[in-house]
């Protein structure tokens, strides 16, 4: 890298690690019943994924298709409910089993009719032995497709957030970011969404915009806030290869004056939140103070286990991280969906990255880092056997002197307010040569 890109703020989401394109196919496709058979099934996160949107925003590098010929939704349930009929068999004893979280995600769920959403909720509970009324579930959407009867299905079904991507509230900055909308259809979805009666609400909202300005991103903000969302997420732009707004700016670090006005407007917009009541959970999430509590809220991906359905979904045991193909090109998308479609075995593993010690510690560490509250070292020690400090002092003592880390010598170790502006920069920092290489090799398709 050069030292532009080194301190450049906007490297990568590290949104789980390693990155799919860190997987590789696994010559040896292990058994799901094997890679189950010695993990601690008691507090599983369990994700459904579903490919298809009505639109594709022009930041998306998400595994998602447009729309869907006749049937094929239909034919992806067909397949999800054979997934799960394999996954649950592979988990074993159902007095070991129980889910502590869920999720629904993708692409939009609410693509799907409500009789569809209806049969994913029967997949997640019938099939999969979740109980969804009993544990918190999360649930993505669009304005277009947070229709009434979608969201009385959601709601109906135990559902405990909704969070829906906005993106901005200002029409001309919807259309730059390729995600066609008006703010009058986007205040009629909020409308929907509250009167379906869902505990959360979640606004995610994007910086970085082409012609967005201070005035602009304000305006969003408050717009967002008058509907006393319980948690807000601020997005930086992102343009990602072969995405709609791929317009070649090149490398992460090689356009400084962008670089700055994402870095001004998360300040502002951070800023503008903590005024109004609102707690930092991380760089990306705001929550309410007074947002009810979501039950399982404390639930740590850095040590459960998860399950996940879908041909976009990946599933975590200790030793191996593992999903289906991965791409962002229209045309590979499909035939990854087509060929799940008509897959009939599920009961083993195709494609992942292979975990080994050095690699738990470092997903542990950059989980919990980029949380606001850190690294319990006590949490760490008795998982590990060591503190962050034995294991990554090179890397914390480099934080350190940037002034991104706080409490280095604590309880707790946590970044500064300015570490965690930089967020994007530090998780990266602290990804493996192995995983950086992988990445690095990787084909974009």
């Amino acid at each position: 890298m050069t030292t532009a890109q080194l301190t450049s703020p906007y490297q990568h989401y590290v949104y789980a690690y390693p990155h799919k394109t860190a997987y590789r196919t696994l010559p040896d496709r292990p058994a799901l019943r094997s890679l189950w058979a010695g993990e601690d099934k008691s507090a599983l996160s369990l994700y459904l994924h579903i490919p298809f949107c009505e639109v594709r925003c022009g930041f998306c590098n998400l595994f998602t298709r447009i729309g869907a010929p006749d049937g094929l939704t239909g034919a992806y349930l067909d397949a999800l409910e054979r997934q799960a009929d394999a996954v649950r068999a592979a988990l074993g004893d159902t007095g070991e089993v129980r889910f502590a979280t869920g999720a629904f995600g993708g692409g939009t769920p609410t693509f799907l009719t409500a009789a569809e959403l209806a049969r994913l909720c029967d997949i997640a509970e019938r099939r999969m032995g979740a109980d969804l009324r009993a544990i918190p579930l999360s649930v993505e959407a669009s304005p277009a497709t947070a229709t009434a009867d979608r969201l009385a299905v959601l709601a109906e079904r135990g559902t405990t957030r909704l969070s829906l991507g906005v993106q901005s509230f200002v029409d001309a900055e919807a259309r730059a970011a390729v995600r066609p909308q008006r703010r009058a259809d986007v205040e009629a979805a909020l409308g929907r969404v509250r009167d379906a009666g869902i505990p959360v609400l979640n606004i995610d909202l994007i910086y970085g915009i082409d012609g967005q300005s201070e005035r602009s991103w304000r305006h969003s903000l408050d717009a967002a806030l008058a509907w006393r969302p319980e948690e807000l997420y601020l997005y930086p732009l992102y343009v990602r290869p072969l995405t709609g707004l791929d317009r070649h700016r090149g490398e992460p670090g090689t356009d400084p004056a962008w670089d700055e006005q994402r870095l001004r407007l998360y300040r502002a917009g951070r800023d503008h939140l903590l005024a109004q009541g609102y707690v930092q959970q991380s760089m990306r999430m705001f929550r309410r103070a007074d947002a009810p509590a979501q039950g399982a809220d404390d639930y740590a991906c850095q040590t459960d286990g998860m399950i996940g359905l879908g041909c976009g979904a990946r599933s975590y045991t200790r030793g191996l991280h593992y999903s289906f193909d991965y791409a962002v090109g229209m045309h590979e998308i499909r035939g990854i969906i087509d060929d799940y479609v008509r897959a009939d075995d599920f009961a083993h593993a195709e494609v992942g990255y292979r975990m080994d010690a050095d690699e738990a510690r470092r997903r542990h560490l950059l989980q919990s880092l980029l949380q606001a509250e850190g690294v319990d070292a006590a949490d760490y020690r008795a998982r590990f056997g060591s503190s962050p400090g034995d294991d990554f002092a090179a890397e914390l003592e480099e934080l350190a002197g940037r002034g991104w880390l706080a409490g280095s010598g604590s309880a707790r170790l946590r970044l500064s307010p300015e570490g965690l502006a930089h967020s994007d920069a530090i998780g990266p920092r602290l990804f493996s040569p192995a995983v950086r290489a992988a990445m690095a090799a990787y084909e974009r398709k």
